[in-house]
């Protein structure tokens, strides 16, 4: 089977990825709760003949499917997790289907379709004598809090690959060279005691008063921290009534960094922050720790293969009525944020993109020193064996991720880009198990900036899966 053969495979397949991919879209679900999609890419996979290992991580809807036998083997990352009040209906103005119900913000109904659409294309290729090793699909919950791959990580699940692949839905083609913040999440309870707030204020110990005075350290110790990291925190429970003192407050925090030694350093001078407002407050203090995650880090070769295979696949098939659809979607969205986007972009990219609805072309590797301050849980892959990711082109140019603007093209047109993703996946891992020197070159460039043994878990020995937590990252 040639890469042509691979490539027109996934369009026979088309159909069946665009049903799968809707049918995620129509019950979206919240991380470490996507039993219904789970299950669905499971079957599929298995129908495929796939060996599926579920439960990792200790997360029932984590998955691992592989086929194939001996090395080298190669890794496809898919997720399938919804956002929490992004339930959206297929239109252009804000329309729920229902109130404050989940939605794919994200497009991780494509997202984790495509890797499976990928994972079967490679299969034949298998079966036909074309390459020798192992494909591995991982079914990643939880992306949008951090904790799938983390928790997948722990257990060892990628320690087996020689490579892995990913992608995520986007507004451009285009291979991701830049990295990502680190990241750890983490929240503090205090507890004090209870006490009439007119009557005997003097009885009570405020364990809101000891968040508010844990958040303004931070406020004072953000002028000390570098540039780009940061220290983002919710109050979860700040008591019941203004006059009962708060016997039980909590607060969230995510503390984001370059590295992971920044952020375990302003991490650690966080909970001496929040000792000392125990101690201010005459209060106790105890932490949850949810999640963390490593920063990304592309490989060069793995990525290089992705540019090569973004090409090779031609453009997404978006038609006038897709075009005018995202038009209209486009309108809603702030000139300023557009700008923004477009600010982004190298001046000749720009100016391709400039007016345009969708861009379905190719675009060339530009962000090599893009630092993004958002996070991911890739990173904690791409410090166990090179790894490489792409986005694609299924929302409006300039349209905001975690939008309803977003869930409706997803819904729609963006399913068109199922199909060229799982091209440019299954391409690149049929070019890294065919080609030996290039498994070779990436794990020389991996042991070179990132280093075999360097990844540890960022996640204490009694951490757990936190399936009560279901707030978007960002």
């Amino acid at each position: 089977m040639t890469k042509s053969e691979l490539f027109e495979r996934i369009d026979e397949n088309d159909a069946s990825l665009r049903r799968i991919a809707h049918s995620l879209w129509e019950t979206p679900e919240l991380g470490l709760h996507e039993e219904r999609s789970a299950a669905i890419l499971v079957e599929t996979l298995e129908d495929g003949g796939f060996d599926v290992e579920t439960g990792v991580g200790g997360m029932p809807t984590a998955f691992v499917a592989r086929y194939g036998d001996g090395g080298p083997s190669v890794g496809i990352l898919g997720e399938y997790d919804a956002l929490p009040g992004l339930s959206q209906r297929v239109t252009a103005e804000p329309d729920p289907v229902v109130e404050g119900d989940p939605g794919h913000g994200c497009g991780h109904n494509l997202f984790g379709t495509a890797g499976v659409g990928a994972a079967l294309a490679l299969r034949d290729a298998i079966d036909a004598g074309e390459i020798d090793g192992t494909v591995v699909f991982y079914g990643c919950p939880a992306e949008e809090t951090l904790v799938g791959k983390t928790y997948m990580a722990r257990a060892g699940a990628f320690d087996e690959l020689d490579a892995a692949v990913t992608w995520h839905p986007g507004d451009l083609n285009t291979p991701r060279m830049g990295s990502s913040n680190a990241l750890n999440s983490l929240m503090f309870t205090f507890e004090g005691v209870s006490a009439h707030a007119g009557g005997s204020p003097d009885s009570g110990r405020s364990a809101l008063d000891a968040v508010e005075l844990l958040n303004t350290g931070v406020e004072y110790m953000r002028e000390h921290i570098s540039d780009d990291a940061r220290m983002h925190y919710a109050i979860t429970d700040g008591g019941s009534a203004p006059n009962v003192v708060p016997a039980e407050a909590t607060v969230w925090y995510y503390v984001r960094a370059p590295t992971r030694e920044e952020v375990e350093t302003n991490t650690e001078w966080l909970r001496d922050i929040a000792g000392a407002a125990a101690t201010m407050t005459q209060t106790t203090v105890s932490e949850r720790f949810l999640t963390g995650c490593y920063d990304y880090r592309a490989n060069g070769v793995v990525s290089e293969l992705l540019w090569e295979n973004l090409q090779a696949a031609g453009t997404i098939p978006y038609d006038d009525a897709d075009r005018a659809f995202a038009a209209e979607l486009q309108e809603t969205v702030a000139d300023e944020r557009i700008e923004s986007r477009l600010d982004e972009l190298p001046d000749d990219v720009a100016e391709a993109v400039r007016g345009e609805s969708l861009y379905a072309e190719p675009v060339e590797p530009h962000d090599h020193d893009r630092q993004s301050h958002g996070s991911t849980e890739v990173g904690d892959v791409s410090w166990l064996t090179p790894t490489a990711q792409f986005t694609a082109a299924t929302w409006p140019v300039g349209a905001p991720g975690h939008s309803w603007q977003v869930v409706a093209a997803n819904g729609d047109f963006g399913q068109k880009a199922v199909a060229y993703a799982a091209k440019v996946l299954a391409g690149t891992t049929y070019d890294l198990l065919s080609d030996g020197d290039a498994i070779a070159d990436a794990r020389e460039e991996f042991e070179s900036d990132v280093g075999h043994g360097a990844y540890e878990t960022p996640l204490p020995e009694d951490a757990e899966p936190p399936f009560d937590v279901t707030a978007m990252d960002g």
